[in-house]
């Protein structure tokens, strides 16, 4: 039997534990490899080509959207399952532009994330139930509304700048861990406020925790 090959993206060790012995208790599945943030889950995918990633969607540095974002665009073919502690509208409609090939709540049964990662293995979406029938409902797997559409608005460097303004970074630290200059962040972060036309720091946060680039529970520093 061939397996089916996983990579763990989630911050949080015992959960990250927790989810390799279930997934290693089934016969068909097989974790590959572990990520702590979002960052280092696009590169040991592009390293080691799992047939799925399991993402946390509120990772540190990277979140786990813009993590999907970025594996998809690498590797069009990878399907990206995102696990989250909530299923707010605006972090499944994030997930869904993103290209993630199903939604679950962590409070979904064992028995729902193993039959999760063998639906989106061949090709086809999963949501947790209560998604599911939100999605129905609404009759979107692809709509949203004004909130999205400034998101997609951003680009794939902005996001990542703005998640890092949200989780406190000051402008050196951002350039640092992006590998780019103090003034292009500075820059960055000028575009952010006038594309959003939001003209403080704070305002930034809000939006990131708004638009589900952050969780309202970070403790976050805001400079």
């Amino acid at each position: 039997m061939k397996r089916i090959t996983v990579l763990l993206a989630e911050d949080h060790m015992v959960v990250r534990e927790g989810l390799r012995k279930l997934l290693q208790a089934e016969d068909d599945l097989e974790v590959v490899g572990e990520a702590q943030n979002g960052r280092q889950a696009v590169e040991l995918t592009k390293k080691l080509f799992p047939t799925v990633v399991v993402m946390d969607i509120a990772m540190p540095l990277l979140n786990g959207v813009e993590a999907t974002r970025q594996i998809r665009k690498a590797i069009p073919g990878a399907k990206v399952l995102i696990l989250s502690a909530h299923g707010d509208d605006a972090y499944v409609d994030q997930a869904i532009a993103s290209g993630a090939a199903g939604f679950l709540v962590k409070q979904t049964s064992s028995h729902d994330l193993s039959r999760a990662i063998r639906t989106v293995q061949k090709g086809k979406t999963f949501f947790s139930p209560s998604i599911a029938r939100r999605l129905h409902d609404q009759k979107m797997p692809g709509g949203g509304g004004p909130l999205r559409k400034k998101v997609a608005h951003l680009s794939s460097r902005e996001l990542e700048v703005l998640q890092l303004i949200a989780e406190g970074k000051a402008n050196k630290q951002t350039a640092a861990e992006l590998g780019i200059s103090i003034k292009t962040v500075e820059k960055h972060r000028q575009n952010l406020m006038a594309k959003l036309n939001i003209h403080e720091i704070s305002g930034l946060t809000r939006y990131a925790i708004a638009a589900g680039i952050i969780e309202s529970s970070v403790q976050l520093t805001i400079v």
